[in-house]
């Protein structure tokens, strides 16, 4: 399979998203990074406080159409944020399927044992664009042998 160095995705800038985003706009932080930074987009006298153990639902100001098939958004948790906060991507990854119009949003956990405030413009996540392939299943009576066969957790030790 050819995988292209770029892959086109159209952006819809909602609210005040120009002014988070600012001239940059969304680029990577590096000339290598994967991830593209999500930033917290809150309307004008919002804030977003996250006590220990609870999650919310924080907007990011933006929407995507990806521009070829077979690619969709993979959103995950930024690691300092994570590693220093507490502060993650409640579901683990979120999936942002190429037919969605609507504004990307994070939900984020806090699994720290302080509250945190999310600051407007925040880098709360990252987004990171994968190639994906739809499954054409095929009913069978029995499935291939391989050597840990049934084997399922824990089955191969430590």
């Amino acid at each position: 399979m050819n995988i292209p160095d770029t892959v086109p995705i159209s952006v819809q800038l909602l609210r005040n998203a120009t002014e988070i985003y600012g001239e940059r706009g969304l680029l990577p932080s590096t000339a290598l990074s994967v991830g593209i930074d999500l930033r917290a987009c809150l309307s004008p006298g919002e804030h977003c406080l996250i006590p220990p153990g609870e999650r919310r639902k924080v907007p990011t100001g933006l929407a995507i159409e990806p521009q070829q098939r077979g690619i969709a958004g993979f959103v995950y948790s930024r690691s300092g944020l994570g590693a220093v906060t507490g502060i993650v991507v409640a579901q683990g990854v979120g999936i942002i399927d190429p037919d969605y119009r609507g504004e990307i949003c994070v939900f984020l956990l806090n699994t720290g044992k302080e509250e945190y405030l999310v600051a407007d413009g925040e880098r709360i996540a990252q987004i990171v664009f994968q190639p994906y392939w739809q499954p054409a299943f095929v009913s069978t009576e029995s499935l291939g042998r391989t050597e840990r066969g049934e084997g399922g957790f824990g089955h191969t030790g430590r």
